[in-house]
């Protein structure tokens, strides 16, 4: 179905446009990093235990990842600019109510009703972006804008959450979206035009319930696993349950009419290995972030705003990475040939962890794993977001695009609830062999660097298991191969002139990425 169209907007009411979209696609993608730095502050302020601490980043990314294809659905039926308001009003409220959490409950809370008006309000943004900018030159520039602010967004993220939490206190890294949010919300008012798709809409609510329950029981039953132990009756309980629920979306969305996630999109070999080479390559980044974050401010001691600096090394080798070789190299060689050495380079960057020790130097240590880890994620990344929506028919591009969305925050919730278990499991054996006669701060220090290890040698394995995976998935050849028919689609495995083209950078890129 079409697209219900208003007259086009001027240029420069279109410009004007891309400021307040772009405004807040800043504050989705920096409120993904700037709460990172500020962690080890609000487990001290808010006495949250290291099993419960990765909830704080899980129950955001969570109900982001679980919700973001019905926000979706939403947001192309009620109107992008109506949902693009009243989730940039929401995140506001969230973002109030996490700064002022006085126990460790209320801020959950905030965190997940952050993620689910960031579900509505990211795929709002990007359709708003594509239906603004419709003249191909105009459009691949504000693509171009709005890829910038998104790797531009993790860095500010660090070292806003560190100079945040140094000055003034962390309940600023939630507060700081509240006047961002205000200013897009009011710009976006006065100048954007409203759009929906016609006809009325079924949305998959027992799709919605069963993916959502089922990735909750997961998450929830791997975290339990620290305290309980991964035989317990509640962990495999909670595991199963979440196994059945899975199952029982795939089924549902196999006999609904208008499924939340059709699987077709995902039962693709191009486009599976696409989604799960994004899912493995942030449970690396995310790990990084938890892990390191510490290493940083607790066993070596840096203020929250060095720690935020000591970051930035991994941002600019992903931009070199991605915008030096894989760019460049994304149109001459099949998409495997570029993923599955970036996965094998970043477990590299995770295998470092397990050389360091409380006295380890920066550039020996953290600085090592973070040019591996970020050179890796820019071959993985602009690739696996190119091929997201590769031969899919155009009715089900946007579906395609929030699915690898879903990917990543899936998989970095999954990743994270996992790899803190196993830290804090690998710690709490330390501590008990070698502080049998009380904990000193050395020993303690050398059990969180333990634990810190044995997470980064799990992580590197599973990124080790998903390159097999896509090596062996991902069968399709380079671009220059691959004939593009009449719908724009292209077409497997079938050889094409030299000059067919390669996958469009700006078009694929998602809403929120690493």
């Amino acid at each position: 179905m079409a697209t219900t169209k208003a007259p086009p907007p001027t240029a420069s009411r279109r410009w004007a446009a891309l400021l307040f979209i772009g405004l807040a696609q800043l504050m989705i993608i920096l409120d993904g990093t700037v709460v990172n730095i500020a962690l080890p502050s609000i487990q001290r302020d808010l006495q949250i235990s290291d099993g419960d601490r990765q909830w704080i980043i899980t129950a955001y990314t969570l109900a982001f990842g679980s919700l973001l294809l019905l926000g979706g659905r939403i947001a192309d039926y009620t109107g992008r600019k109506r949902v693009f308001l009243i989730a940039l009003l929401g995140f506001a409220g969230a973002s109030a109510l996490g700064g002022a959490a006085s126990d460790f409950e209320l801020l959950l809370a905030a965190r997940a009703l952050q993620g689910g008006f960031g579900a509505l309000l990211g795929p709002s943004a990007l359709s708003l972006l594509t239906v603004t900018f419709s003249e191909p030159k105009e459009r691949a520039k504000a693509f171009g804008i709005w890829g910038a602010i998104a790797a531009a967004g993790g860095a500010i993220g660090l070292l806003a959450g560190g100079a945040l939490t140094d000055y003034l206190d962390w309940r600023w890294c939630l507060y700081i979206n509240i006047p961002i949010a205000a200013v897009a919300a009011v710009g976006g008012f006065a100048i954007l035009t409203e759009s929906r798709r016609p006809g009325r809409a079924r949305f998959d609510v027992p799709g919605v319930l069963a993916v959502t329950g089922g990735l909750v029981a997961i998450v929830y039953g791997t975290s339990r696993a620290e305290s309980d132990g991964w035989d317990s009756a509640k962990v495999i309980g909670l595991l199963a349950a979440g196994a059945a629920l899975l199952a029982v979306f795939a089924l549902i969305e196999s006999r609904v009419a208008q499924p939340l996630l059709p699987l077709r999109v995902v039962a693709h070999r191009t486009r599976g290995g696409a989604y799960l080479a994004v899912g493995m390559a942030v449970i690396g980044m995310f790990g990084a972030f938890l892990f390191l974050t510490y290493f940083m401010q607790v066993v070596k001691g840096y203020s929250p705003i060095r720690t935020g600096v000591g970051f930035l090394p991994m941002t600019t080798a992903v931009l070199v990475s991605a915008g030096g070789l894989t760019t460049r190299m994304l149109p001459r060689v099949p998409p495997r040939a570029l993923i599955v050495p970036g996965m094998l380079i970043s477990a590299c960057g995770m295998l470092w962890t397990l050389t360091l020790d409380p006295g380890t130097s920066y550039t020996s240590g953290v600085l090592v794993a973070q040019l591996l880890l970020g050179f890796g994620a820019g071959m993985i990344m602009p690739v696996a977001l190119n091929y997201a929506t590769h031969g899919v028919e155009q009715g089900d591009s946007g579906i395609a695009s929030a699915s690898v969305n879903t990917a990543q925050q899936i998989g970095g919730s999954i990743g994270i609830a996992l790899l803190n278990t196993i830290a804090t499991s690998a710690t709490a054996d330390y501590l008990a062999t070698h502080a049998r006669h009380g904990i000193s701060p050395d020993v303690a220090k050398r059990a969180l660097v333990e634990g810190f290890g044995a997470a980064g040698a799990w992580s590197a394995g599973i990124m080790i298991v998903g390159a097999l995976i896509v090596g062996i998935l991902m069968n399709t050849p380079r671009p220059e191969h691959q004939p593009v028919a009449e719908d724009g689609t292209v077409a497997d495995d079938q050889p094409v002139p030299e000059d067919a083209g390669a996958p469009d950078l700006s078009a694929g890129t998602p809403a929120h990425s690493v």
